[in-house]
């Protein structure tokens, strides 16, 4: 199953003077960024990578899901979020399965998270919880083609 997705990333702190947006503009193109850990939930070999692309929401460069996975995963590892959000800009690119993104909360490592998934296949908004590599999910129709934008409030 093979997917690809690009992907740039907002963290924002309510009710605080810290704000951070990430994006990947100065990272190496064709590699990981630092302090970022890939996976998959599931099976398969996904690849994350930075690499170039003129559409971008911030210039040059996104993260960009080029391998194959049940359900891959990219996450910052020292991200913590409390009374605040999280932003995601996601746009699927291909993949005959699932062309989706979304944004991460609650994890404690690949196989038990939470996650707010947007599928341009499936035109539909998900959360889903997973406990032990099992998902379940609350379905919201909602989607269309172009970039998407997927948050998660914390607090």
């Amino acid at each position: 199953m093979n997917k690809a997705c690009i992907a740039a990333a907002s963290i924002f702190a309510a009710n605080a003077v810290f704000a951070e947006t990430i994006n990947f503009d100065t990272d190496t193109p064709g590699a990981l960024p630092a302090g970022w850990e890939q996976g998959v939930t599931g099976k398969g070999t996904p690849r994350w990578a930075v690499r170039a692309d003129p559409g971008a929401p911030s210039k040059p460069n996104v993260l960009e899901q080029s391998g194959a996975g049940t359900f891959p995963w990219c996450v910052l590892r020292k991200t913590a979020v409390e009374n605040g959000f999280v932003e995601v800009r996601f746009k699927p690119i291909s993949g005959s399965e699932d062309q989706a993104g979304g944004v991460v909360w609650r994890w404690k490592d690949g196989n038990n998270y939470y996650i707010a998934r947007a599928n341009a296949l499936e035109d539909n908004v998900t959360i889903y919880h997973t406990v032990n590599g099992r998902r379940t999910s609350r379905e919201n129709p909602c989607l269309g083609t172009g970039f998407h934008v997927v948050s998660h409030s914390a607090g």
